[in-house]
């Protein structure tokens, strides 16, 4: 069965700000998402954010978090446990991915903290840019990475892991289909710095995306857009046509009849 579809607000954040947050998240009900993953929760404490959502029949399928430390450990818990999901995302930039030795030393990061989360019932997961999918001594960047950290686990940004059409983002997924547990499904020419497009309006092969991952541990498909030079609402809107339509995720209404 496919990962039931969701969205990061991050998408939506100027349609959300100066107070809009509200009638956006009513508005994603309406459309059909079964879920939002959070990346600030606007001035709300997590518990209403939940709510919010729930009041709109979805639930917070993960949340965008700062990278897990000792020092702020019990806290990022508490919040997801708030908010009630078991998925904390999180991630690095370009210097912790320049070098082997970088690599190595994000690796101890996660380390530090995987264990203490799991206990606590919350999966910590990587996103991706591209760099994370830039060729290192031949590999992967992320192929070190698993080395180092055996129990990393993804949630891969299928877009950004095309590394601007330099790989293929199905074999990157295949490639660590054993540790995805979400995918993030935006769509494009995979030029940089270009303007997204709503899911099916680009290059993106989305069912050979989401026939490499495993649907045992995807639980999520989650549609996020950068940037779009369209009205964003309506792109969001399409995806989920598109998505739901198509079969590669499922909603809580169904998907129009045009979509192709």
């Amino acid at each position: 069965m496919p990962a039931q579809i969701s969205v990061q607000l991050y998408t939506l954040r100027e349609q959300m700000k100066a107070g809009n947050h509200a009638a956006v998240i009513k508005r994603l009900g309406e459309i059909g998402y079964a879920g939002i993953e959070c990346a600030g929760f606007y001035g709300l404490k997590p518990t209403e954010i939940r709510k919010l959502a729930q009041d709109h029949g979805m639930v917070v399928s993960s949340n965008h978090c700062e990278m897990p430390t000792a020092a702020n450990l019990q806290q990022i818990i508490d919040t997801h446990q708030a908010l009630g999901t078991s998925y904390a995302v999180s991630g690095f930039w370009i210097p912790e991915f320049e070098s082997i030795d970088a690599i190595r030393r994000a690796a101890d990061r996660i380390n530090e903290v995987v264990e203490p989360l799991e206990q606590a019932g919350i999966s910590l997961l990587l996103h991706n840019h591209w760099f994370e999918f830039a060729r290192i001594d031949g590999r992967i960047a992320y192929q070190h990475l698993v080395e180092y950290a055996p129990k990393v686990k993804f949630e891969i940004d299928t877009y950004w892991a095309s590394n601007f059409g330099a790989e293929v983002p199905a074999k990157m997924v295949a490639m660590f289909r054993d540790r995805t547990h979400l995918l993030h499904l935006k769509d494009g020419d995979f030029v940089r710095d270009q303007p997204m497009v709503a899911c099916g309006k680009g290059k993106q092969d989305f069912p050979a995306i989401v026939a490499a991952a495993d649907p045992k541990l995807v639980k999520w498909a989650i549609v996020e857009l950068d940037a779009c030079a369209t009205d964003m609402v309506q792109a969001v809107e399409d995806s989920y046509h598109y998505l739901v339509g198509k079969q590669l995720a499922v909603g809580r209404m169904p998907a129009r009849s045009a979509a192709r």
